[in-house]
């Protein structure tokens, strides 16, 4: 049976691969690379990675790599090699030939910090800017990673473990690994933790035997080191189950901030000040040892449910810090699951054990209502055509899960292949991806998939939006349309470099100069962007790429691009807009406003984005000082002082809510006529407000 599953998945993956092989990615390696990147950055392995295939030789020996992942926060380096065949069955691959591409990844590395980058021409691509960064980071890089990635099925091989002095760390997935990872949609079992391996001992513990059959408890002490190690290897992919992201350490009064000083000053101090960590666990193996005490000597499925910010604290303490972690020691209670539901537990546990910040149901992800709400819009919103509908992948896995069970009979599978096919499925990652662009935070989706969705349900937290009801669902579509017809797009224009970097910012500098107003009926009905509106697409991404360099000087380019900064210095600098407008941009339908998607209508027209674009180049105070000074001077009217109140409030807000064309009108003439009595210098000057009558 699982021969059969797995056997399967395949065939779906090397179909999935063919479709995708088109002029801009015209190698079936390449996009093999690229799908299972995507697909395992979703899954939480990896974070922000960039399929890259360069090849070459140094001295005869021929290197070459298939994408790389940097993180800096762990100083970690990931370079990923492919083997892709497109064999079905999936055929063996020989551990030579396994070690062989593992070895021409390492070669890879040791040319960039040999000086690589000034032999690559052009100067300003990918390769040459990662052969940079390597060569600049690797005296302070903590390990180094090469993954494989096949759709092969790969035997005993014997990876390099030593680079320049740095240890080398081995990952393999092919074609069993990904089937266990995104077909089966599990990835707890993946994390297996050998404690005598790592501490050289087993942990002595106190076992609380189960009561109905719920769950076993073991209660234990782990060294810091450990702990830090462990989320070393396998990152946020521990904290899966937690309900919080790591908070930072900003801040003097901060929880974290507090971890940070008990670590460098009172590290023997830590075990009686902190709380600990709560953990759950598919399997451990138990045993007694000479003395007659039980060790818990390996963990499988390891999870963190409550402590994930001391975990993480404690990393960053030894790696960023450099802080020893020797007389650190952390409480721990490990909970087996046994008859009880897993995420049922877990909520408890989190709701229950979790006293360091308030937990709210937006701390949540897959079950969070709002994903909830997204769901169900999916499921009952179809195309005006009546024939099909988007597939939103609440829980990871869910489609391949959905089309499976739709496989048992032909004429399901038939349908659901017709009302839902591939390029009509939408993941959490692709929400919070495009609706950060168009919400102006194009640093943020530059993070890369997870951190960007971490940072976007911390802003659901703070300002929860309205339910989501179908009109904006539709306007959601609208955005993804957009935003992968600019990333088509931008693709094809073969970019030497930052294609994805380029994207975010295309697609918010729009969403910036039009306001966030755009005909979302339209793009919703066609489910396709105009020609005109590509055109323009085509027109701006140049200019943004050189805006991008520009804004970056002698800073890593891929690093400056998540800056909030970076945004920021370019705002200013954004290519205009002119006539003609894309039908998208010229519509005169009204529209209201949608949660955490701002939209307006009327007629528009260059003038009318030019107006918004003016009010958004006044601060806040100045609109606070207009609505006040000329309501009481009876200058504007107590209406329209109320609209400059409520631009002040988008300004404080970095724009991310953007005034509509009727309100930039009334607010302009209000700024220009507030600035003609002497009340306030709105920076207006000689410009009118695009009105005869002002």
């Amino acid at each position: 049976m699982m021969e059969e599953a797995i056997a399967a998945f395949s065939q779906e993956m090397v179909a999935e691969v063919e479709e995708g092989i088109s002029s801009d990615a015209p190698f079936s390696q390449e996009v093999f690379t690229r799908l299972i990147l995507e697909r395992l950055e979703e899954a939480g392995h990896f974070d922000t990675t960039f399929p890259l295939y360069q090849e070459g030789r140094v001295r005869n020996a021929a290197y070459r790599i298939d994408g790389y992942a940097f993180d800096e926060e762990r100083s970690r380096l990931d370079l990923f090699t492919t083997i892709y065949s497109g064999d079905l069955p999936a055929s063996k691959i020989p551990g030579p030939d396994a070690t062989k591409a593992l070895e021409r990844a390492l070669r890879f590395a040791s040319a960039c910090v040999d000086g690589l980058a000034s032999q690559l021409e052009p100067a300003n691509t990918d390769a040459s800017d990662l052969a940079r960064l390597i060569e600049t980071n690797a005296g302070e890089l903590a390990a180094i990673r090469i993954v494989l990635l096949t759709d092969g099925i790969v035997g005993n091989i014997n990876p390099p473990t030593e680079w320049r002095g740095k240890p080398v760390e081995f990952e393999m997935y092919d074609v069993v690994r990904l089937f266990r990872i995104l077909g089966e949609g599990e990835t707890r079992s993946d994390i297996s933790v050998d404690l005598v391996a790592l501490i050289g001992k087993g942990l002595a513990c106190l076992h609380v035997p189960a009561q109905d059959d719920d769950y076993d408890a073991y209660l234990t002490v782990l060294p810091g080191a450990a702990l830090a190690q462990v989320y070393e290897r396998y990152g946020v992919r521990l904290l899966e189950l937690n309900v919080r992201a790591f908070l930072g350490l900003q801040g003097r009064k901060s929880v974290n901030a507090e971890l940070r000083r008990t670590i460098a000053e009172r590290p023997s101090m830590f075990l009686a000040f902190n709380n600990g960590i709560v953990a759950t666990v598919d399997e451990l193996d138990v045993e007694e040892n000479a003395a007659g005490s039980l060790e818990i000597r390996s963990l499988k499925g390891l999870q963190i449910v409550n402590g994930g910010q001391t975990t993480a604290s404690l990393h960053r303490a030894r790696r960023k810090d450099a802080l020893s972690l020797d007389h650190v020691a952390v409480p721990v209670k490990i909970i087996k699951v046994g008859g009880a539901d897993l995420s049922e537990m877990v909520s408890s546990i989190s709701r229950a054990a979790n006293r360091q910040n308030p937990v709210q149901l937006a701390d949540f992800s897959a079950n969070d209502p709002f994903h909830q709400q997204i769901e169900t819009l999916a499921n009952t919103t179809w195309l005006d055509t009546g024939k099909g509908r988007w597939f939103y992948e609440r829980a990871r896995g869910s489609y391949l899960a959905a089309e499976h069970k739709a496989a048992y009979r032909k004429t399901d599978e038939k349908t659901f292949r017709q009302q839902t096919p591939k390029q009509r499925r939408l993941s959490k990652l692709d929400v919070a991806r495009y609706l950060s662009a168009w919400s102006g935070l194009p640093d943020k989706v530059c993070l890369g998939g997870q951190k960007n969705f971490q940072s976007f349900m911390q802003r659901l937290k703070d300002e929860p939006p309205v339910p989501p009801d179908q009109i904006w669902f539709k306007r959601l579509i609208a955005i993804a349309l957009f935003y992968r017809a600019a990333e088509k797009k931008i693709k094809s224009m073969k970019f030497p470099a930052y294609g994805a970097q380029i994207t975010a910012y295309v697609v918010a500098a729009i969403s910036h100069r039009t306001g966030g107003r755009i005909d979302f009926d339209q793009l919703w009905a066609k489910q396709a962007i105009s020609p005109q509106l590509e055109e323009l697409i085509a027109d701006w991404a140049p200019k943004l790429d050189r805006l991008l360099r520009e804004s970056a000087g002698q800073l890593n380019p891929s690093e400056w691009f998540k800056k909030a900064d970076c945004w920021k210095d370019i705002q200013g600098r954004l290519p205009e807009l002119s006539d003609p407008l894309p039908p998208e941009f010229s519509y005169s339908m009204a529209q209201g406003d949608g949660p955490m998607m701002p939209v307006g209508g009327g007629g528009h027209s260059v003038a009318d984005y030019e107006r918004i674009a003016r009010c958004m180049q006044i601060s806040g105070a100045v609109w606070l000082e207009i609505a006040e000074r000329g309501k009481k001077t009876n200058t504007i009217h107590w209406k329209v002082a109320g609209i400059c109140s409520t631009l002040a409030g988008y300004a404080v807000g970095g724009w991310e809510r953007k005034p509509s064309v009727k309100q930039a009108k009334h607010a302009l003439e209000a700024a220009l006529a507030v600035e003609r009595a002497g009340l306030v210098n709105a920076g207006l000057g000689a410009h009118s407000t695009g009105d005869d009558s002002a």
